[in-house]
């Protein structure tokens, strides 16, 4: 058995349970209620996004002369929407154990707890239609009679409506009529079907807030005509993207730790960037965009800080200043070509989905300092127009076998080779490190004087030593006389995840004097202590 609902919002067909609830069937506005035009012009309110909707009070629970709606044992009158039985308004339902409001679109009686026995719920005539699935704070409340099966557009559209605190809708949604299209059941004694459907009462047109089939004026501001149309006009081509597979999402958003700089001196390079912008905390990697053919700079660059907060600060002290007689000027990265890039590679692995997530998780947790550094990413990782070292020279050869003349852009120095190793080898083939042991009591620090140059083999074989022990590392700026230690200097990677929200998260906990060896080397351009390696107790 089936009834349709014509409501304001779109029709909506419902099936009905009749072997688990028959008397709600047979008793409530989906048979015989609907039959005698009982719910007709019946507002739709509380509304609760991705969970129900509640109507069945044919003038509203706002109303002053509502009383809450009849059962059709009440005897109610499809037209002045009142009882002639008082007493038998209300009915106890059947609640099914075995039927769930797991699925969207399932229909039950409201029902409310009887004052004279808790333990019994009766109802009337309201109902319930779920928004969302797996809604299991009406198991047991509400009976369940029904499901929708047609109209879900309908049930869309009453969710994304715009509601005041109580839930109910601005603008009203009606049932405007209902149409039983099976009912083998016989009327009840003394019922009285209308000939014709009803006109709204006196009361329920007293009720109206914004008529359903009013037309609101449209908004005639140009300006936010505009900005609604570039709105929609940008989020037609993201979903374009995304279909072609751009995009990962068409909601994706561009990382919040990276800046984006421009009006750069074409003779500012990535480590001249880095060293300025390195005050401002850890620098994952700084990049100046140069033509993939000439090698020339495009005068702009990507700056990728280690947090949030950092890149924060960066923007408020960096806009505007001078920087090889060029005023600079920043702000933050609207790209997202790492983060698709990414993603496509991801995707297009055999074991994307065994590492987490549609396209992984752990190609988007790799950092590299520089282009060319080892472990780092591919050339179509980088963002677009990055110089390609290999792809010039070989153009240039080919140019040269033709007879053409070379670029006159000046050779560029081969910075990339093993440009940001973490530990460059000395004369004796050993690694040396700058090591800091943070303990609160300097007697007892295990690295002399608290800090120390030693060799790798020296350093494992403290860690070795002292399990209690955990390393992390902080760059060294070029230049830098000395380094502050901050707290987050002393956690992990896996640990920054865990301990970022914490107060003392940005706390500075320490100072330490970088020694002139280390100073001198840095200046006259050694790859030796390029990070400052932190000892620290295991949290």
């Amino acid at each position: 058995m089936s009834v349709l609902l014509e409501t304001s919002a779109g029709d909506i067909t419902i099936d009905l349970f009749v072997k688990d609830a028959p008397k709600c069937c047979e008793n409530i506005s989906f048979l015989k209620l609907c039959k005698i035009k009982y719910y007709n012009y019946s507002p739709v309110y509380n509304i609760q996004p991705n969970f129900s909707f509640q109507s069945g009070d044919p003038i509203g629970p706002e109303a002053k002369g509502s009383d809450g709606g009849s059962s059709i044992w009440g005897l109610p009158d499809g037209v002045t929407k009142r009882t002639r039985r008082p007493e038998r308004m209300t009915f106890r339902p059947e609640i099914s154990k075995h039927r769930k409001h797991s699925e969207r679109g399932t229909v039950s009686m409201a029902t409310t707890v009887s004052k004279t026995n808790p333990d019994d719920r009766l109802a009337s005539s309201q109902f319930i239609i779920t928004l969302g699935e797996k809604i299991e704070d009406l198991d047991g409340k509400a009976a369940i009679f029904g499901e929708v099966v047609e109209g879900f557009h309908a049930l869309e559209k009453i969710n994304a409506t715009f509601t005041d605190h109580s839930g109910r809708p601005l603008q009203d949604i009606r049932i405007l009529h209902t149409v039983v299209l099976d009912d083998p059941y016989d009327d009840p004694e003394g019922l009285v079907e209308p000939p014709s459907s009803p006109l709204p009462s006196t009361e329920q047109r007293a009720t109206v807030r914004i008529a359903h089939d009013e037309v609101l004026e449209e908004n005639t501001d140009p300006e936010k005509l505009e900005k609604v149309r570039r709105e929609r006009e940008a989020r037609a081509q993201a979903l374009t993207l995304e279909l072609i597979g751009d995009l990962p999402s068409a909601d994706i958003t561009p990382p919040e730790q990276i800046l984006f700089v421009c009006k750069l001196n074409p003779v500012t390079r990535d480590e001249d960037l880095e060293l300025i912008f390195s005050r401002f905390g850890k620098i994952l990697s700084c990049e100046v965009i140069r033509d993939k053919t000439t090698g020339d700079s495009l005068q702009y660059a990507f700056i990728e800080f280690g947090s949030k907060e950092d890149c924060e600060r960066a923007y408020f002290k960096m806009q505007g200043v001078l920087i090889d007689d060029h005023r600079i000027h920043v702000d933050f990265s609207q790209s997202v070509s790492k983060l698709s890039a990414d993603w496509r590679q991801g995707a297009k692995s055999d074991t994307a989905r065994s590492r987490g997530g549609f396209g992984g998780i752990d190609s988007l947790e790799r950092r590299r300092q520089y282009r060319g550094e080892e472990g780092g990413r591919s050339r179509g990782d980088r963002y677009d127009y990055v110089f390609d070292k290999s792809e010039r020279q070989r153009r240039s050869e080919n140019a040269d076998s033709r007879g053409k003349p070379r670029s006159r852009s000046p050779p560029r120095r081969d910075r990339d080779k093993g440009r940001h190793e973490r530990y460059d080898r000395d004369r004796d083939g050993r690694d040396r490190v700058l090591v800091y042991h943070h303990h609160h009591d300097v007697s007892k620090s295990i690295v002399p004087d608290g800090l120390a140059v030693m060799t790798v083999p020296e350093l494992e074989g403290i860690l070795q030593k002292h399990t209690n022990l955990q390393r992390t590392s902080k760059p060294l700026a070029r230049g830098s006389l000395s380094v502050e230690i901050y707290e987050r200097d002393l956690m992990t990677e896996s640990q920054k995840s865990q301990w970022a929200g914490m107060p003392n998260y940005e706390s500075n906990v320490a100072g330490v004097t970088v020694p002139w060896k280390v100073v001198l080397g840095k200046l006259v351009g050694s790859k030796d202590f390029d990070d400052l390696v932190i000892l620290s107790a295991k949290r």
